[in-house]
């Protein structure tokens, strides 16, 4: 793996001694092992924090930026609290604190991609220059709230606001993804991109391959570099969900297939790291 620089979006952290295998030593420990040079960690949700007695009432922003502080391998996503009406403030925090970014999963913050308090975020995340990372696909909350083509939406209404489809909608909901994508093509700042995040083809328990639920095949992503191009598509782990085996899986398999080694030095690194100039 030594022959790609590779920098990886989607990593959630959590604090020491509240879910297994998702603090910042088992983290390191992944990318050591798969070769990523550097990883875009997620701050949890408050509501995640506020389950453990060692972390509860912190604020997610600040222990992020905390945690990460002296780790140069690490780069800090915000989480917002959609519990308060400070919504503004609270993406300005994430820029003063740092942050590059912010992770927002509509469906697990029972938010609406389109609703007037999303988009007080999207256009302070916008004027802050924030790059936003959004959950696409099934997640069990209502599918009116989430569904692929409102991220249409947030592209229209924000065509400077560069946000990342993460699994890319699934195998549910991935040509609506894709079509948000290519419907977003001609502008000159390219400012939707895919999520290349748990893409493992599923296997039955007897090992024969599977369509699951975040299933894409070889051929849904080749498509995807031939219709949007070598620069708008970005590696992600989803730590601690996937671990060590799966995610070398999923690197192996961005390595062998049949597209060009700029398209693969992009998903791998390159993009992440023009996008969050690292």
């Amino acid at each position: 793996m030594s022959d790609y620089k590779i920098y990886a979006n989607h990593a959630h952290l959590f604090p020491k001694n509240t879910k297994p295998n998702a603090d910042i030593d088992k983290l390191k420990e992944l990318m050591s092992a798969c070769g990523i040079e550097k990883a875009v960690c997620f701050a949890p949700f408050q509501n995640q924090m506020d389950m453990y007695d060692v972390s509860r009432g912190q604020n997610p922003n600040d222990w992020l930026a905390n945690e990460i502080k002296n780790e140069p391998s690490l780069v800090g996503f915000g989480s917002i609290n959609f519990e308060k009406d400070n919504l503004k403030e609270q993406v300005k925090h994430i820029s003063e604190l740092g942050l590059k970014g912010i992770k927002i999963h509509p469906a697990y913050q029972e938010v609406k991609v389109d609703s007037p308090e999303l988009f007080q975020v999207y256009e302070q995340a916008q004027e802050e220059n924030l790059f936003l990372s959004f959950h696409t696909g099934l997640h069990w909350h209502r599918i009116r709230d989430y569904q692929m083509l409102l991220f249409d939406e947030v592209a229209y209404h924000f065509p400077r606001l560069r946000f990342s489809m993460e699994h890319m909608g699934g195998y549910s909901f991935f040509k609506e993804a894709l079509l948000v994508m290519n419907n977003n093509s001609r502008d000159e700042i390219q400012h939707v991109f895919a999520g290349w995040t748990s893409i493992p083809m599923g296997e039955d328990e007897f090992g024969n391959p599977r369509k699951g639920v975040w299933t894409l095949t070889d051929d849904d992503l080749c498509d995807l570099i031939y219709q949007t191009g070598t620069e708008r598509s970005i590696f992600g782990l989803d730590f601690p969900y996937n671990d060590i085996k799966k995610t070398k899986k999923a690197i192996d398999r961005i390595k062998n297939l049949p597209i060009s080694e700029e398209a693969k030095r992009g998903i791998l690194g390159e993009n992440l790291k023009r996008e969050l100039n690292l």
